[in-house]
């Protein structure tokens, strides 16, 4: 014990002490009686333990984080930020895509409509039906007064023929009748009844009439009914070329 060895050692000091005078050396009972008076002073009697607090080693070494690794909250927000960059990507192509379809789909109707507007152009009208010029600058500005001039000057097939052209070249470029440069007579008013109000559609068909009744039947209609129809032609058709 500590307090063993402190009273040793005082002990041996008093010793030398009294080895200053001239004796000899203390022997071993000499000693346990200075040792048996230092125990029996109170102030230095008794022993003591002391406690003291200190860390107790882990015999379980817990494992330590590398330095470099993350967190739950870093990896997270990797992980989350990884997801929209996904996410991102994939509303891009959508939208790509989408405009693509869209694009495709203008594209086809611009050429849809290019394609008609082409074939509108492309789709010349007859200058002549049957033999006969039905082009307005072939034409007089008006048509039933010069026929009438005709037919009053004996030039009865002319004025017959004057009519018909221009009633087919009103239909052609004023009503755009679908008729073609092999149309018959018959045909032409069947198309012009689909175009026409009923009071031009009925003149055009008496008109027909008596153009047909010169020509294949050789036999001149009433000059009262031909000259009757170069007034309704002027009055019912709009006259000379067209706007």
């Amino acid at each position: 014990m500590r307090s063993d060895a402190f009273l040793l050692s005082l002990a041996l000091l008093v010793g030398s002490a009294h080895a200053a005078e001239p004796a000899s050396a203390p022997t071993r009972q000499q000693v346990n009686a200075e040792l048996d008076k230092l125990r029996a002073d109170p102030d230095l009697a008794g022993t003591q333990k002391q406690k003291t607090l200190r860390f107790k080693e882990n015999k379980t070494t817990e494992k330590k984080k590398a330095p470099n690794e993350p967190s739950t909250a870093l990896l997270w927000l990797r992980e989350f930020s990884r997801w929209m960059t996904d996410a991102g990507r994939l509303v891009v192509w959508v939208l790509a895509a989408l405009a693509v379809a869209l694009f495709i789909v203008g594209l086809r109707h611009w050429v849809r409509v290019r394609a008609g507007g082409v074939k509108g152009a492309s789709a010349k009208l007859p200058s002549h039906v049957r033999d006969l010029d039905i082009r307005p600058e072939s034409l007089p500005d008006q048509v039933g007064a010069a026929a009438a001039a005709l037919w009053q000057r004996g030039e009865h097939r002319a004025a017959l023929s004057l009519l018909y052209r221009g009633a087919l070249s009103q239909l052609v470029h004023q009503h755009a009748v679908p008729i073609r440069a092999a149309s018959t007579e018959g045909e032409c008013v069947a198309l012009a009844a689909t175009r026409l109000p009923p009071e031009p559609s009925a003149l055009f068909s008496r008109l027909v009439q008596a153009w047909q009744l010169a020509v294949y039947g050789a036999r001149l209609p009433e000059s009262s009914s031909v000259l009757a129809l170069c007034a309704d032609f002027d009055r019912q058709f709009s006259a000379g070329r067209p706007a």
